[in-house]
Parts: structure tokens; C-alpha cells; sequence
């Protein structure tokens, strides 16, 4: 019991180490960069958080519980969609249309209150960056806990852990951007371009990555789950 408790803390612990993998924290910061608001910035982070342990679960459960192989293709066709979701928010924050969109369907914002669009949008990014890291975690939990129920209630600690860690995140990277912005102007519209240009930028590396040298585009892929 005493190993298992050590576990699940550590667990706990990589879930919040999990948070900080570049591509979580390119995502999240397109969106935070639009954010006024710690505490705003914060509840961002606790969404995609639980959009990302929501796949993290139902994927590693099935693979620890239902036994389900994940062939490389498909493994690789997961990982892609993450590298196609940093290109598309890139686009959309340089071209202004994240801001249309939040301006047109965030209904009433206010302080305590997100609004709609604000709130599903973290969810939804959370879920795809789920993917991406799913298959890794549950094979991993799998050569660590022999019991396959403890293995899948270890899955949901390592989310608490990714929430915990993506919710620091937030509030740190708009604390950041709060204090520079009242110390230069037009500090925001450049960090706004800066997070579009680096997002755009690491999902055509990912992608490329993906598509050609582990060789989802080719007749021979090859995919080690990470």
C-alpha cells in the first residue's frame, strides 16, 4: 500500500511535469495571450486540463482494460492531430480571427464568468493534446502497476496532476503578460503575433516530423509512443 501511495504521488507529480511539454504551453499561451485575468487565465489552464485527462483516460483505459493495440499509423494520425491544431490556432491568431470568434461567440463575459466560447475552446484543445500523449502514459502505467484497475485510477491522478500544473501555467504566463503590458505599449498585439508565428511554426515541425521521418506518409511507419 505504502509503494502504491508513492506511485500515485508520483504520479501526481508527472502529471504536473506533463503540463509543461512545449506543445501544451505554445497552445495554451494563443489563448492565454488574448485573456485579460490571472484567475481567468488560471480556470483556462483547469479546462484543457480536463479536456486533455478526459482522453487520456478513455483512451488508456481502453488500452489497460480493454486491451487495445493502437497500430503505428493510427498512433502517428494522433500525434499529427496535434501538430494540424498548433498550425490552425497559429493561423487564426495572426489573421485575428481567434479574436473575431471570442468577440462574436464569448457571449457575456465577465469577471467569474468565461462565457461560452472561452470555455469549450480549452476544453476542445485539451482533448485533441490528449491524443497525442494517451497511448504513452497507459503503456507506461502498465509496466509499473500490474493491477489493471489501480493502473486506470492512476490515470486519473496523473490528469490532476496535468490540470494542477496547466492551472500554474496559466496564471503564471498572465501574470507575465499583465506586467509587461502596463510597462510597454502595445505589448499584447505583439506577444499575440509572437504566439501565432511560434505556434504555426512548431506544428509544421511536428507535422513534418510525424509525416516523414516517422513515416505516417509513407508505406513504413514507425511509432514509439512518448
Amino acid at each position: 500500500m505504502v509503494s502504491f501511495l508513492a506511485i500515485l504521488i508520483l504520479g501526481f507529480f508527472l502529471g504536473m511535469r506533463h503540463a509543461t511539454d512545449p506543445d501544451h504551453v505554445i497552445a495554451i499561451t494563443t489563448i492565454v495571450t488574448r485573456q485579460r485575468g490571472v484567475s481567468k487565465a488560471g480556470l483556462i489552464g483547469v479546462l484543457w486540463g480536463l479536456g486533455h485527462t478526459f482522453t487520456i483516460f478513455i483512451v488508456g483505459a481502453a488500452i489497460i482494460l480493454l486491451k487495445v493495440e493502437i497500430p503505428p499509423r493510427a498512433g502517428l494520425t494522433m500525434e499529427l492531430a496535434v501538430g494540424l491544431m498548433l498550425i490552425l490556432l497559429g493561423i487564426l491568431n495572426l489573421t485575428g480571427v481567434l479574436r473575431w470568434f471570442q468577440e462574436r461567440f464569448s457571449g457575456q463575459s465577465t469577471q467569474e464568468n468565461l462565457g461560452a466560447y472561452n470555455t469549450w475552446r480549452p476544453l476542445a484543445i485539451g482533448i485533441v493534446h490528449g491524443l497525442a500523449g494517451s497511448a504513452a502514459v497507459a503503456l507506461l502505467v502498465m509496466a509499473t502497476i500490474s493491477n489493471p484497475w489501480w493502473a486506470t485510477g492512476y490515470l486519473l491522478i496523473f490528469g490532476a496532476g496535468t490540470i494542477a500544473g496547466m492551472m500554474l501555467i496559466t496564471g503564471a504566463i498572465a501574470m507575465s503578460l499583465n506586467y509587461a503590458s502596463s510597462k510597454f505599449d502595445g505589448w499584447n498585439r505583439g506577444m499575440g503575433i509572437a504566439s501565432g508565428l511560434l505556434s504555426m511554426g512548431f506544428g509544421l515541425f511536428l507535422s513534418y516530423q510525424i509525416g516523414f521521418v516517422d513515416g505516417l506518409f509513407t508505406s513504413h511507419p514507425q511509432w514509439t509512443p512518448r
